[in-house]
């Protein structure tokens, strides 16, 4: 099969297209033909070598592809050949072929192409996974989402939506601004113009909110625990500007606030399965209703993964971006 390498300096332009043995699907595991696949940060992370895959999964990029079942495991009942289907995977994913547990798996909806399908495994895990499991978002409450116009911030806001919660987001530009209440949000801050931490004070009240969702890291802490309402809950997914430095942590006991985050790689087989389960009750029916979708920004052929790299680095896409694994 087809499959994306890259060299010992981890850029962008050591990507490169190159021939590899097909993967076989083990124990409780399918095989995917891919006809698209989900660009994430972990990726770029990946190739930088800030992120190894853990033990045993592919050293190939890419945590989400789209396609048709090829093969099975032993002890999978759940799929047959040629269902369509869209899963997390573990690494492997920028490549023709790609194998998963078949416990991570979920049904295309009709009315979803492949891009789009592509699209939605890794954001909905983990905004599940951070807003739901460990933030408690409840309906009524209010949520501040960091990087609003990014594939994890658009999932937020059809969450938010869905569940009937209030979201504000920081964005970077006035376009995504616009682009992020066009799409749900009912509030966005650009934080270049502005103090984002006063905003949602003064577009709430003084109140503040329940959750925030934070991927920015350290320089945002101390805001974060300001724009917090009494036992409210700060979630942390990643770190783009740094995980260390200081801050006064009084507001943690004078408000109650409960501070957590998480990764999505590292989890078992049977947590990330978990999720999965609740995301086929609770969210695939909004999905195949037409109700929740994806915001894909752009697709490239999986020979021009380096130039997908590139866009996402350079912070200019709203929304997903996808490769396409077949002509």
């Amino acid at each position: 099969m087809k499959h994306i390498i890259y060299g010992d300096d981890g850029t962008p332009e050591s990507m490169r297209l190159a021939e590899g043995e097909r993967p076989r699907p083990g124990a409780g595991e399918i095989l995917i033909e891919a006809h698209y696949a989900g660009v994430n940060r972990p990726d770029l992370m990946q190739r930088a070598g800030r992120y190894p895959p853990p033990p045993g999964a592919s050293s190939i990029l890419g945590l989400e592809v789209a396609g048709t079942v090829a093969a099975l495991g032993e002890n999978v009942t759940e799929w047959k050949v040629g269902d369509r289907v869209t899963a997390l995977t573990p690494g492997g994913g920028y490549a023709e072929y790609c194998v998963a547990p078949a416990a991570h798996a979920l049904p295309i909806p009709d009315g979803l192409d492949w891009a789009q399908a592509a699209a939605l495994p890794e954001t909905w895990f983990t905004v599940w996974a951070n807003l739901i499991d460990l933030g408690r978002l409840q309906r009524g409450e209010r949520l501040l989402v960091h990087g609003g116009a990014s594939g994890i911030g658009l999932t937020a806001i059809q969450l938010a939506r869905y569940l009937g919660v209030e979201c504000i987001v920081t964005v970077g530009s006035e376009e995504k601004a616009r682009f992020c209440r066009d799409f749900g949000a009912q509030h966005a801050i650009n934080y270049r113009a502005a103090d984002f931490a006063r905003e949602v004070k003064a577009h709430t009240g003084g109140e503040g909110v329940d959750v925030i969702l934070d991927m920015v890291g350290a320089p945002y802490l101390q805001k974060n625990l300001s724009a917090l309402r009494r036992d409210g809950r700060l979630v942390l997914i990643a770190f783009m500007e740094g995980s260390k430095g200081e801050c006064d942590l009084m507001p943690v006991m004078l408000k109650r606030l409960t501070i957590t985050g998480s990764t999505m790689r590292p989890r078992t087989v049977a947590e990330k399965a978990a999720i999965r389960q609740a995301l086929l009750e609770h969210i695939w029916p909004g999905v195949a209703a037409g109700r929740l979708r994806p915001h894909i920004h752009a697709v490239f052929p999986l020979a021009e993964a380096g130039e997908a790299h590139r866009l996402m680095e350079s912070g200019a896409h709203i929304g997903k971006i996808v490769l396409r694994a077949r002509s």
